[in-house]
C-alpha cells in the first residue's frame, strides 16, 4: 500500500487557522495567494533569534496577554433537513448529527415519507453528540409557513433534499412544475423564519430550482446568494473517477466542476488537477461523458427502483460540513450554483467561498484546456434556457409574508 501524501498547510494570519497552498490561491487569486503562500514559509523558516536585543517588559507582557488571549468561542449552530425522512435526508440527517459543528438538529418531513421524522429523529438522538436532534411532520396539505415556525427559527443552515425524482416519460419543465411548487413552499418559510440562514437545495431540476428560488428571495428584498444549488456530487464523481483511473487517492483530487447539475450542463476542469492533467487527451472527453452520465448509471443499477441517494447524501452532507465550517469563521471553498457574474449567463456553478455569512465570495473559472473551453460554449446554450424557465416562474410568483 502507498504511503499516504501528506498535505503541507500554513497558518493564515488574518484568520489563525491553517489552509492548504490551494486553498490560498483560492481564496486570495494566483498571484497574490502565491505571495501569501511563500511570505508565511519564510517567516515560519526564519531564525527564531535576529540578535536584537529583548523587547522591553511591557511589549513582553503584552505579547503574552495576545498569545493567552480566548479564542472565539463557537457559535451553536441549528441545521434543517427538509425531507429528512426520505432516502436522501435519512443519511444525510445523520451526517449532519455527526457534524462537530451542528448543535441542533430539525428534521422535517410530510406524513406520507417512508417513516415518520419523528422515529428519524428518536434513531439519531442515540448517537454518541452533543447535537439536539428533533423531528417534525406537515401533511401534504399544509403550507410550509403555517407549520415550520418552531422547526426553522435560529437555523444557520437549510438543506432541502425535497421533491419528486424524475419518472419515466415525465420532461424536465414536467418536474419543475411539480418541484418549484414543493422548493417555493419551503424556500418561503425560511425567508419568513431563518432569513439569513444559507439554503442549499438538492431539488431537481437544479439548473431551473435555484434561479426561480434565488430571485424570488432577491425580490423580498434577500440576499440572492443565501440560495445555492448542491452540485457537490458532480465533483465527488469526478474525483472518485479520476483516482480509480490513475491509482491515486481521490481525498487528494479537487476538481472543479462548474456550469449546471444535469447532464450536459456538468462541465468537470480536469486540467485544474495535478493528478488529473496527467490523464491522457484523448481519454478527457469519454472521462467527462462518464461524470456526466453517472446518475443514470445509478438508477439502471438499481433497476429503475431508486437513484443516487447514499452518493448524494454523503455529498450533500460535504457542502453542509464546509458551510458551517464558514459560518464557525474557518473558511471553506467548495463549488456550487449560485448566482454569478463570472459568464454572460446570471447563474453559474464554481468555485465559491464560505464564510461567516455563508458565500463570500463567487471565484474565477481560471484557465481551461481546449476540450472545456468547447465545452463550455455548449453548456452555456443548453444552461441558458433552463435558467429562463425557472426566471419566469419567479416573476409570476412571489413569496408570501
Amino acid at each position: 500500500m502507498a504511503p499516504r501524501t501528506k498535505v503541507e498547510k500554513r497558518m493564515d494570519g488574518e484568520t489563525g487557522v491553517k489552509y492548504t497552498q490551494e486553498e490560498f490561491l483560492d481564496y486570495y487569486g494566483k498571484k497574490k495567494g502565491a505571495r501569501v503562500w511563500d511570505a508565511i514559509g519564510r517567516q515560519a523558516a526564519a531564525p527564531a533569534s535576529t540578535g536584537k536585543k529583548d523587547p522591553a517588559p511591557k511589549a513582553k507582557a503584552k505579547a503574552k496577554a495576545k498569545a493567552k488571549a480566548p479564542s472565539k468561542p463557537r457559535k451553536e449552530l441549528k441545521v434543517c433537513v427538509c425531507g429528512g425522512a426520505g432516502g436522501i435526508g435519512q443519511p444525510l440527517c445523520m451526517q449532519m448529527a455527526l457534524d462537530p459543528n451542528c448543535s441542533e438538529l430539525s428534521v422535517y418531513d410530510l406524513d406520507i415519507a417512508m417513516v415518520p421524522p419523528m422515529g428519524v429523529a428518536a434513531d439519531l438522538s442515540h448517537i454518541e453528540t452533543k447535537c439536539k436532534v428533533t423531528g417534525y411532520v406537515a401533511s401534504k396539505d399544509d403550507k410550509p409557513i403555517d407549520k415550520m415556525e418552531a422547526c426553522l427559527t435560529g437555523c444557520s443552515l437549510v438543506l432541502i433534499p425535497a421533491g419528486l425524482p424524475r419518472k419515466p416519460g415525465m420532461t424536465r419543465d414536467d418536474l419543475f412544475g411539480i418541484n418549484a411548487g414543493i422548493a417555493k413552499g419551503l424556500v418561503e418559510a425560511c425567508a419568513k423564519f431563518c432569513p439569513d440562514a444559507v439554503v442549499a437545495l438538492i431539488v431537481n431540476p437544479v439548473n431551473s430550482i435555484v434561479p426561480a428560488m434565488a430571485a424570488l428571495y432577491e425580490k423580498k428584498g434577500l440576499n440572492p446568494l443565501n440560495i445555492l444549488g448542491v452540485t457537490t456530487l458532480d465533483c465527488v464523481r469526478a474525483n472518485k473517477f479520476v483516482g480509480e483511473m490513475t491509482g491515486k487517492n481521490a481525498k487528494f483530487i479537487n476538481i472543479p466542476v462548474i456550469g449546471g447539475h444535469a447532464g450536459a450542463t456538468i462541465l468537470p476542469l480536469f486540467s485544474q488537477d495535478k493528478t488529473a492533467a496527467t490523464i491522457d487527451a484523448e481519454k478527457i472527453p469519454d472521462l467527462d461523458e462518464k461524470v456526466q452520465n453517472a446518475g443514470t448509471v445509478v438508477v439502471d443499477a438499481k433497476g429503475g427502483k431508486g437513484s443516487a441517494t447514499l452518493s448524494m447524501a454523503y455529498a450533500g452532507a460535504r457542502m453542509g460540513s464546509s458551510i458551517l465550517a464558514g459560518l464557525q469563521g474557518r473558511r471553506r471553498v467548495e463549488c456550487a450554483y449560485v448566482k454569478s457574474d463570472l459568464t454572460d449567463l446570471p447563474y453559474f456553478s464554481s468555485k465559491v467561498v464560505l464564510g461567516e455569512k455563508g458565500v463570500t465570495k463567487v471565484l474565477p473559472i481560471g484557465d481551461l484546456s481546449e476540450h472545456e473551453t468547447k465545452r463550455l460554449e455548449a453548456v452555456k446554450t443548453t444552461l441558458k434556457a433552463e435558467i429562463d424557465t425557472g426566471l419566469a416562474y419567479a416573476e409570476k410568483n412571489s413569496l408570501a409574508d
